[in-house]
């Protein structure tokens, strides 16, 4: 078995080892596998292990690699994938009770495209149920309890992908899949001092997905590294004709030759607004992530975001269109089966909410659309701290104890921006702390080449979680 040292290397650095052979899939795995058994439980982070179909994947990963058959940087890699992703044969629970024994005879697209990379999926990671979609107060909100941080047990890891989160941060997989309406992915990567990676909207297939918000939902990896996220989005982007909202096949397309060189100075549009109420350690932190950036050589000026109800345009998309996916759900009144109080009766309120203004909200979305263009002309990236606090308590009553502003992810989301979440240090106790980096549509290579620049000059990323 390898070492827990061992099992919080990077993607690239796992790929370097068993791309020589000092390193076995087989091995990996069942190492993995073992702290998964061990933890896992522990910190409600899966919500299923597959032990015999993660080590049969090895096992060919294995051979094929032994034989010459290498397929890239993923090949033997173990993962753990959002339980909203359709596995042929392994219940698929979406988080939620009304839901727990369903199963699909296909594969959702990312999983089928992590297979043929040569990835190792080692089970389903918890989530919350229906990823929030009727709306949650508590982390406890899923079918296998909350997600507890492996920085502090007592606290919780952030958003609906908030398993993955914990996989990731706690070394139970290499890296983990998520999904993000509105900062699903960014929340958990700052909560939980990993890296996460929202790609455009329409460059990663939903098929096989659950779907919430057909017009925000976007899946995306949560890895150790910035150039983890890079190497994983290489892997599942692309066009695929069984979602209608791919985008075509030269924008969908996502080549990463691993990090490298900004290819000129970066323009980094900083946004103090974002940042209105943030805790001091949080502001803190994020004052020395600008910094850090301006000493790499990055050109950071103060910004600011569009004015307009764009939060509340966010809201009302997200409430609508998740009324809609589960309306069945809701008219049976099997959503009291759900195990948050909101989330009982939020699809309920939703279905109240009007056509006209869910229009007003699409319009509004539209001039949003164009003034980020504008904005976009004249920098790379905009930054600012990814949540305004550190991670809350497991008992927190998330509406009145998570500041509810949040300009930067309603915008980020509306507009299916590219965004990534890396660690950018802890507060007095020991919580870590994100800054976010957003780019333009298709812009994933100005996030990467931003946080690949922050990343080769601190060690925040490198940080780990107590030993257990």
């Amino acid at each position: 078995m390898y070492v827990e040292e061992t099992l919080y290397l990077t993607v690239g650095e796992l790929a370097e080892r068993i791309r020589t052979g000092a390193m076995t899939p087989v091995e990996l795995t069942e190492s993995y596998l073992e702290r998964a058994k061990r933890l896992g439980p522990r910190w409600n982070a899966y919500a299923r292990l597959m032990p015999e179909i993660a080590l049969e994947q090895a096992h060919a990963a294995q051979r094929e690699i032994r034989a010459g058959r290498y397929r890239g940087p993923l090949h033997g890699i173990p993962y753990a994938a959002k339980d909203l992703l359709a596995v042929r044969g392994v219940p698929t629970t979406w988080g939620a009770r009304p839901y727990a024994t369903q199963q699909f005879d296909f594969d959702a697209t990312v999983i089928a495209r992590l297979r043929e990379a040569g990835a190792v999926m080692l089970g389903k990671a918890a989530m919350i149920e229906l990823a929030g979609g009727m709306g949650y107060r508590y982390a406890s909100a899923s079918l296998t309890g909350a997600a507890k941080n492996p920085w502090n047990e007592g606290c919780w890891t952030c958003g609906s992908s908030s398993g993955s989160g914990a996989i990731v941060a706690g070394a139970l997989a290499a890296f983990a899949i998520g999904t993000e309406t509105w900062g699903s992915i960014v929340c958990p990567a700052a909560f939980c001092g990993i890296s996460g990676l929202r790609p455009t909207y329409g460059r990663v297939s939903r098929h096989g997905g659950m779907v919430l918000c057909a017009s925000l939902d976007k899946i995306g990896p949560l890895a150790r590294s910035a150039a983890d996220c890079g190497t994983v989005l290489a892997a599942i982007a692309g066009h695929d004709p069984k979602d209608a909202s791919s985008l075509p096949r030269e924008q969908a397309a996502f080549a990463y030759p691993g990090p490298g060189a900004p290819p000129r100075r970066l323009r980094v549009a900083w946004i103090p607004e974002q940042m209105k109420d943030a805790q001091p350690d949080v502001l803190a932190a994020a004052d020395n992530a600008r910094r850090a950036l301006q000493a790499a050589g990055a050109s950071v000026r103060n910004a600011k975001l569009p004015e307009g109800p764009w939060e509340q345009a966010a809201s009302v998309i997200v409430a609508v269109e998740g009324a809609s996916a589960f309306d069945d759900l809701i008219s049976s009144g099997r959503s009291l089966e759900l195990a948050d109080p909101l989330g009982k009766i939020g699809g309920f309120i939703n279905q109240q909410i009007s056509g006209v203004d869910y229009l007003r909200a699409q319009r509004a979305r539209g001039v949003l659309q164009r003034k980020m263009g504008e904005l976009f002309r004249d920098y790379d990236v905009i930054a600012a701290a990814t949540e305004n606090v550190v991670a809350t308590k497991l008992s927190a009553n998330l509406e009145t104890e998570i500041p509810i502003a949040d300009p930067l992810g309603a915008i980020g989301n509306l507009c299916g921006l590219p965004a990534i979440s890396v660690p950018c240090g802890f507060d007095s106790t020991g919580l870590p702390v994100g800054l976010q980096l957003v780019a333009a549509p298709l812009g994933e290579h100005a996030v990467l080449a931003a946080a690949e620049l922050y990343q080769r000059h601190t060690e925040w990323h490198r940080r780990r979680p107590p030993a257990v």
